[in-house]
């Protein structure tokens, strides 16, 4: 069983690799199976600390039930256990999401990533008796919480999240969204017990506070800058933190795209960038606004840059 201590730095949130054929709406077999293994076999090679799949970005909206079963499969036999791996199972509803969950069980997962189920919104109540029963379910699986409200629509409390959290298979929490007191009270109510992975721009405040690590899509453009990140973190070095996170996060605090496009939208940048091959976006997110696409193409120009900067001293250290 994984422990809150046995997880930290930074996770890739992964794309579903999409055969070339995906757009198509027909298509009913949709997982390249080969440039999944292959990026998988890159991340891990190049220092990647966590990987989950089948998040909002990974795509488990679009999936097909045989699609996801592919991809868990094939996931958890690239990873073969060298770093932790959590299948995403959300779902709409409670009974698919304990579905899903068993398949991972079955095939061998260590860990899931399940948000509350959503269509309509659950209330805290709900969704504290969601995360008592699923953890009760299948105590030997890790259990992460996954903290969207802006797509599952509700907001997990400090004192909901410390709830859920006596059970001691749920064990980390992928979040963004506490304001700077709140996230200490989350430390604080939750020390020891659950490792929460923030935003990779919130990484190098927040590990001050107690955050485990990152989360991060654009890792699958190139890890460098944010294993460079991760290690000043942990050195302590506050001056190249703060350098990497504002390089990070500059040209992204105005005229982001609308929620509809600032994660579907990453796959296409993740294709530019060239690291991994993650395939076209699935229906219905084939048609991509002309002002998107040149965000995107401004976003992986700068990531490329970073990643030249900052590959050398990693590769080092990763050999050293």
């Amino acid at each position: 069983m994984l422990t809150p201590q046995d997880l930290g730095g930074v996770m890739g949130m992964m794309p579903a690799f999409a055969t070339a054929d995906s757009g198509d709406i027909q298509a009913t077999s949709t997982i390249d199976v080969g440039n999944l293994k292959a990026g998988v076999e890159r991340a891990i090679a190049d220092g990647m600390d966590v990987i989950s799949t089948t998040g909002s970005f990974g795509e488990f909206h679009t999936l097909l039930d045989e699609e996801f079963q592919t991809l868990m499969r094939v996931s958890i036999d690239a990873v073969a256990g060298r770093v932790p791996l959590f299948v995403g199972c959300t779902s709409l509803n409670s009974r698919e999401a304990v579905r899903k969950m068993r398949l991972a069980r079955d095939a061998g997962a260590q860990g899931v990533l399940v948000g509350v189920p959503f269509y309509f919104p659950s209330t805290v109540d709900n969704a504290i008796n969601f995360y008592c029963e699923i953890s009760e379910l299948f105590p030997s699986l890790a259990i992460m919480i996954y903290h969207n409200p802006a797509l599952h629509h509700v907001t997990l409390p400090v004192d909901a999240v410390s709830r859920i959290c006596e059970a001691k298979n749920v064990v980390a929490m992928k979040d963004s969204h506490r304001d700077t007191p709140t996230f200490m009270r989350l430390a604080e109510a939750t020390h020891d017990r659950l490792s929460v992975f923030v935003n990779q721009g919130q990484y190098h405040p927040y590990a001050q506070l107690g955050a485990a690590g990152c989360w991060s899509i654009e890792a699958w453009m190139g890890p460098w800058p944010l294993l460079r990140l991760r290690d000043a973190v942990r050195q302590g070095d506050r001056e190249l933190a703060t350098q990497i996170t504002l390089e990070l996060t500059a040209g992204l605090g105005d005229g982001q795209p609308d929620l509809q496009w600032r994660e579907t939208a990453s796959k296409i940048a993740i294709a530019q960038a060239g690291y991994v091959q993650p395939g076209p976006l699935r229906p219905p997110f084939n048609i991509v606004p002309d002002a998107v696409m040149q965000r995107i193409g401004r976003r992986v120009e700068s990531w490329q840059a970073m990643c030249e900067k900052y590959r050398p001293r990693v590769k080092a250290s990763v050999a050293a």
